[in-house]
Parts: C-alpha cells; sequence; structure tokens
C-alpha cells in the first residue's frame, strides 16, 4: 500500500508541477520581460528608472494617463448606481418580465466591446441620426471623451449589474420583518439594512468597472478620436513608434490600478461577513402597485437603450449606403466576410474559442483539483495558487505586450509559437484563467474530503476518483467554464491585439481594421455576426449542460 500510495502521489506532484510550469512559461515569464524591457534602453542596456523619468517628463503621455483616470472614474460613478438600481429592482419588487429585462442587459456581453462605439457613431456621429443633439447637450461631437464615457457605461453595465444581483439576493427577511415591527420608514430601511448588507458588492462592482474601462482598449480606439487614454498610447507607443521601452513603461502604470483594485478587492472578500446563516430566512418582496410600476418603467427605460445600442449596429450593418440609401442590402457583409478577407479571420475565432473552451477548461479544472484535492508540495501549491489568481489583476493589453517581449526573442525555445493561433489560444486562456479556476474551486470545496479519503483507504488511484466521482458531479461547472471561455475569445480584443500575424487575424480584431479603413458598414456588420456567433454558442452550451444534468445529476433530484 506503501508503494502505490507513493506511486500516486509522485503522479499528482509531477501533474502540478506541470500546470505551475505552464502558469510560469506563458503568464510569469512574459510580465517579467515587461518589467525587464521597461530598464532597458534600445540597445538593451540596462538604464534602470531612465524610461520612468523620461515618461514624467513628456506631458502628452502625463495627460493620457489623467485622461485614463478621469474617464474611469466617471464611468464608475454613472455605471454602479445604475447598474444598482436596476439589480435592486430584480430582486426587491415584484415587477412582472424579469426574466426578459435581465436578458436584454446581458445581451452586450456576446458581443464585442467596441460594438457600443460604432453604435454611438451612427447615432450621434458626424452622419448620425441625431448629430443635432450632441450641441443641444453641450458638447461639441461624439468623438473624444463624451463618446468613451457612454459606450463605457454601455458595455461594463452587465458586469457591474451581475455583482450587484448576487450582492443584494442574499438578505435576511428577519431584518427586514423587525424593521417593519419597529415602524422603521422605507428610506431608514434602505440606509441601515439594505446598503450596508450590500456594501461589499458595491466595492466589488465599482472595482471591476474601473479596471475594465482603464484597461480597455477597442472603444478608445474606435470613437476616442485625439483623446489619448493609457490603453491606445500602448497601441502607438509598440506599433506605431516602436518605442518598446516606454510602451513597457506605460503598460507598467495600466498595471498598477488593475493590481491595487484587486488587492482592494480581496481584503474587501475577506472582511465579508455572511449575510445568510443557517437560521436566516430568505427575502421575499411584497407587491406595491406603484413601487413595481416604477420599477418596471426604470428597467423598461434602460432595456430601451441597450436595445437602441444594439439594434442600431443590426441596422446599420444592413443598410446599402449609410446615410443616403438605407435599403437592407447584405453588401456590408460581403465585404467584410469575402472583400476584407474576414472571413479567414472569422474561422481563425472560432477555432481559437474552441480551442479556448477545450483546453482552457480541461487545465483549469485539472489544476483546481491537483491544488484542492492532493496533498504534498506545499510550497509548489502557494505558487500555483498565486499564479492562478494573478491574471485577474492583469490586463489583456499588459498580457498581450508581454507576449511580444517573450515569445518574439529569437532565442526563446518557445519562438516558433509567435504569430500562431495556438499562441492567441494560450494568452486567451491565461487571461481569462482565473475565473475560470474560481469557478472550478467553488465546485470542489462543494464535495466532501471523504470521497478522496475512502478512495485512499481502497487502494483507489486518485485519478480513478476523480474520472469516475468528480468529475461527473462537476459537469454543470465544467459546461460553465468552457460556455465563458468561448464567448470571451470570441469578443476579446486587447489580450490578441499584437500577437496576430495576417493569416491569423481574428474577427475582433478585423473589426478595427475595417474601422480605421473607414469601413464602419462592414465594421459593423462583423461585429453583428461575432455577437450572433456568441449567442448560437449560448444556447449550444444550454443544451449541453441540459443534457449532461440528464446524464450525470439525476442523483440531485427527488
Amino acid at each position: 500500500m506503501r508503494l502505490r500510495s507513493h506511486w500516486t502521489d509522485r503522479t499528482a506532484h509531477v501533474a502540478l508541477l506541470v500546470v505551475a510550469l505552464l502558469l510560469v512559461a506563458f503568464l510569469a515569464l512574459p510580465l517579467l520581460s515587461i518589467l525587464l524591457k521597461a530598464l532597458q534602453g534600445k540597445s538593451e542596456e540596462f538604464v534602470w528608472l531612465d524610461n520612468f523619468i523620461a515618461y514624467a517628463k513628456t506631458p502628452a503621455l502625463l495627460d493620457s494617463l489623467w485622461n485614463s483616470l478621469w474617464v474611469s472614474a466617471l464611468v464608475t460613478a454613472i455605471t454602479v448606481p445604475l447598474a444598482f438600481g436596476f439589480a435592486y429592482a430584480l430582486t426587491r419588487s415584484c415587477m412582472p418580465y424579469k426574466a426578459l429585462f435581465r436578458g436584454i442587459t446581458l445581451v452586450p456581453l456576446l458581443a464585442p466591446s467596441l460594438l457600443s462605439a460604432i453604435s454611438l457613431i451612427y447615432w450621434f456621429g458626424n452622419q448620425g441620426v441625431l448629430k443635432g443633439w450632441m450641441a443641444a447637450l453641450g458638447f461639441k461631437e461624439i468623438y473624444g471623451p463624451a463618446g468613451i464615457v457612454i459606450a463605457e457605461c454601455f458595455a461594463v453595465f452587465p458586469h457591474a449589474l451581475m455583482i450587484l444581483v448576487t450582492a443584494l439576493s442574499l438578505a435576511d427577511a428577519r431584518l427586514y420583518e423587525a424593521a417593519d415591527a419597529m415602524g422603521t420608514t422605507a428610506a431608514r430601511k434602505f440606509f441601515t439594512i439594505t446598503l450596508p448588507g450590500a456594501k461589499y458588492g458595491l466595492i466589488s462592482a465599482a472595482l471591476v468597472t474601473f479596471t475594465l474601462v482603464i484597461t480597455d482598449f477597442g472603444i478608445p480606439k474606435v470613437i476616442g478620436g485625439s483623446f489619448n487614454v493609457l490603453a491606445t498610447d500602448v497601441f502607438k507607443l509598440v506599433i506605431g513608434q516602436q518605442d518598446f521601452a516606454k510602451g513597457a513603461v506605460v503598460a507598467i502604470l495600466l498595471l498598477a490600478p488593475a493590481v491595487l483594485t484587486f488587492g482592494v478587492d480581496s481584503y474587501v472578500s475577506r472582511r465579508q461577513t455572511a449575510m445568510l446563516t443557517a437560521r436566516a430566512v430568505p427575502y421575499a418582496p411584497k407587491p406595491s402597485r406603484g413601487y413595481d410600476l416604477a420599477m418596471t418603467l426604470y428597467c423598461a427605460f434602460i432595456a430601451f437603450l441597450v436595445l437602441a445600442m444594439l439594434g442600431m449596429a443590426v441596422f446599420a450593418s444592413f443598410a446599402s449606403f449609410w446615410p443616403y440609401d438605407l435599403k437592407p442590402s447584405l453588401r456590408h457583409y460581403t465585404m467584410g466576410l469575402v472583400d476584407a478577407e474576414v472571413g479567414v479571420g472569422f474561422v481563425n475565432s472560432l477555432k481559437m474559442a474552441a480551442g479556448t473552451a477545450f483546453f482552457g477548461t480541461i487545465l483549469v479544472f485539472c489544476g483546481a483539483y491537483l491544488l484542492e484535492k492532493t496533498k504534498g508540495m506545499d510550497g509548489l501549491r502557494g505558487i500555483v495558487r498565486l499564479l492562478a489568481m494573478l491574471p485577474m489583476a492583469v490586463p489583456g493589453l499588459v498580457l498581450g505586450l508581454g507576449y511580444i517581449f517573450f515569445f518574439n526573442e529569437p532565442d526563446n525555445p518557445l519562438n516558433g509559437l509567435y504569430h500562431t493561433v495556438t499562441l492567441l489560444t494560450l494568452c486567451t486562456i491565461v487571461h481569462f484563467y482565473t475565473t475560470g479556476h474560481l469557478t472550478a474551486v467553488t465546485a470542489l470545496k462543494s464535495l466532501d474530503g471523504e470521497f478522496e479519503a475512502v478512495s485512499a483507504s481502497l487502494k483507489v488511484p486518485f485519478f480513478k476518483t476523480f474520472w469516475r466521482v468528480t468529475l461527473p458531479i462537476c459537469t454543470p461547472a465544467l459546461v460553465d467554464i468552457a460556455r465563458y471561455f468561448f464567448i470571451n475569445a470570441m469578443t476579446t480584443i486587447s489580450a490578441v491585439v499584437f500577437l496576430y500575424s495576417p493569416e491569423t487575424k481574428v474577427a475582433s480584431i478585423a473589426i478595427l481594421n475595417l474601422d480605421e479603413a473607414g469601413e464602419m458598414g462592414a465594421a459593423a456588420a462583423m461585429a453583428v455576426l461575432i455577437g450572433i456567433a456568441s449567442t448560437i454558442a449560448t444556447l449550444l452550451f444550454m443544451a449541453l449542460a441540459w443534457w449532461v444534468n440528464r446524464r450525470t445529476q439525476a442523483w440531485r433530484r427527488t
């Protein structure tokens, strides 16, 4: 028994070491390359902090830093209250059509973030339907900070909403019953019970929103005009000016707020106390005609804005020649897929998304299983846990830049991966690794450790327990992880914008190229196609989840 246990333990340790090596090679070393590049001169000599000092002396770059900070703060200040109101309506009212409203607000997750920027140009641009409104509202044009703020609010709203719905769903009805018994007003209940109970969700939503905005590349690139932010500065310095050292400096600055917000979020999570105890009573809202009507009207207004943004992109993609000939045609779809050869990019996107979903799910779940359900090598486990959480604090633009510096090095044995779909897939897996890892860990923690203990006492190797017990029980989580990877791989821009070649261009990057070429209609058409592909994939994953539940989760039904 001792020999067999030793052999299976060694197998688990080797597997964990492989996961650690993959995370080091495709996450830690590329990030280290950025730091080294920021400390080097043009001849690769060490200049220490000279590049940072030169950056501080460049007024235009400092303006970009300030622009990124205040735009991100403004979007956060607008989006979080709007999302909180929507989440409050979904969880604390008896309004009708809750599922419909929530489904509409989640649709932007299925399309690239720059779709909102394209729609705004058709609404308020130089040839927009409502271009006269900009002057009436006090703005010269939609290109610049006004367009970035509006488009970012649309793009990040679903992310904030999901966090706040979860936060508001966890409420103990006994607190409200006690308040009612004491004659507490509705306003006082809101400020003394609801807000304190949701404060950690509000903080998390604000941090996530701020980080998503400050690291986003697509929206400022499409609608930013001459208004520079850090994300576009990195692209211009690296691709336009080939100034890799200064680009690395900006990347580190871009990494700083993300790391800071991640640290604050981790601290807040540790201080959070359980809202639902074993004796808690789930909160159930009571019908109130006037209140429910007000909540319905508010959610209908938000849903209308979302549909207006999505609808304009769809309409413009079919318009023959905007704004002179609005007759429906497939001209832009033909131009994008055939003339601009985006069809090849679309196939590459599907390959990358499928590879990310398949291999990413395997890597994430196996890594989480080895961390949670096997023993030994505690030092290595700490490193793997740190590396698994690190991608959440690394913007995609920074990760992609690190891949340039690391994999484009001729002496690197992995140099052959550069400009391949394989590297795009690996970069995307690493970029979205943390969310998948946390999902897997949550599923595994719900399983009693007795499964592994009994298997060990019966001399059953851990991998047989994994295959026969753990995997079937956790299949719903596996489907969720795969769906998350697939959708994000189809819509990502910042993580792969530095890594493609003409042969490995993906559809989301092709949209940027079409926009730069002035083919806005074709860009809208390709964004709509990505949204349709993501929707179809979501429906297929839902069908797969239903089939998996029927096959593996029958034991849950009474």
